[in-house]
């Protein structure tokens, strides 16, 4: 039988609580001459189990706000949440303290003698430091298992990124792509031999770019947009020229990184699942829009086209995932096929390699 999570997390609260509760009352307001059974322990019981367990839950309410923001200073985050936990809880202590010690001491069995503010001082000062040392310590033990779990997510999207990196080049290296590109090097071979030069040129260039970069799962926009280039051009004299590919990406994101053969796979796939022909060519274009590079095709699917599996795609959006908490945006309006990619920082890569050296 499995336990509910909240409660168990409440159940070890609850003996938290009863352990300092008694540790308190045994080591700190030890009286010998009374009992412990008595109003005043159940007074101070109820008080302390009402503020620790809303001190507690204010704390855990905060900490989940603050994972859905990324702030730029955690120790302020922290400073913020540890402030706005003790205020509401000094406030409910103030008015549960006041009620026993002034308007209900009788019911309550507190003896205040000459000075009742000095034992509400007391009481006060007492519940702050306790809710500051339990907040600090539920904060730190969030820390400790948000780090735990980022280090096994790093260490899963590593594995994910490196078999994703692996599939991705794999696909490229095929033989189905190497047959077919060689069967039209044959045709121009004796169609037009400057052509077909230019196109053993391209074809050699694509392999050197995908052998040099098999390491690298993140390269530069302008080296892609290269690396494309004689993609389109091999495509292009295979096809007939049946598609027309447009790029228009500004130098002022050349700089700017991108997953590896992402953009061809997205190309390739495009043509893959569309029909086009030199009459009716499919149109792809390649631009920058809002910090992201976004590739839309006019939409033709194949009769025959078997159903996507999107593994391209998923392909693309887990490469993301490892790198940055931007997403990849997928849309179809039965016209266009539109994928916009967040184009990355190029400082991203010196950032992360203390993750990636985990």
């Amino acid at each position: 039988m499995t336990i509910n999570p909240y409660i168990k997390k409440i159940g070890l609260r609850f003996l938290v609580i009863n352990i300092v509760f008694l540790a308190i009352k045994l080591f700190v307001d030890k009286d010998p001459n009374e009992s412990y059974l008595n109003n005043t322990t159940f007074f101070y019981y109820f008080s302390a189990f009402t503020l620790f367990m809303l001190s507690w839950e204010i704390n855990d309410w905060l900490v989940r706000q603050s994972k859905t923001k990324r702030a730029k200073n955690e120790l302020l985050t922290h400073i913020y949440i540890l402030c706005f936990t003790v205020i509401p809880v000094m406030i409910a202590a103030g008015l549960i303290y006041y009620l026993g010690i002034f308007e209900f001491t009788a019911f309550c069995g507190i003896k205040t003698g000459q000075d009742p503010w000095q034992i509400f001082k007391i009481d006060m000062f007492r519940a702050l430091g306790l809710v500051v040392v339990f907040s600090s310590f539920n904060q730190f033990y969030w820390i400790s298992k948000d780090k735990k779990e980022l280090e096994v997510s790093i260490l899963e999207l590593k594995k994910e990124m490196m078999t994703s990196k692996y599939t991705s080049l794999k696909s490229q290296i095929s033989p189905h792509f190497l047959f077919n590109s060689l069967n039209t090097l044959t045709s121009l071979m004796y169609e037009d031999r400057d052509l077909a030069s230019d196109f053993v040129s391209r074809l050699a260039s694509c392999y050197r770019y995908i052998l040099d970069n098999r390491e690298q799962d993140l390269v530069r926009l302008d080296k892609e947009l290269q690396f494309l280039d004689s993609f389109i051009f091999m495509m292009k004299v295979r096809h007939n020229n049946a598609i027309a590919i447009h790029t228009n990406i500004p130098k002022a994101y050349h700089s700017n990184l991108i997953p590896t053969l992402s953009l061809q796979m997205l190309v390739e796939n495009a043509l893959k699942h569309n029909y086009y022909s030199k009459e009716h060519p499919i149109t792809i274009n390649i631009f920058v829009e809002d910090e992201q590079i976004v590739i839309t095709n006019t939409l033709k699917k194949r009769v025959d086209s078997q159903e996507s599996t999107q593994l391209g795609l998923d392909n693309i959006k887990k490469r993301y995932k490892f790198y940055s908490d931007k997403n990849v945006t997928v849309l179809d309006d039965g016209q266009h096929f539109t994928v916009k990619m967040p184009l990355l920082s190029a400082k991203l890569k010196k950032q992360l390699e203390p993750s990636l050296n985990l």
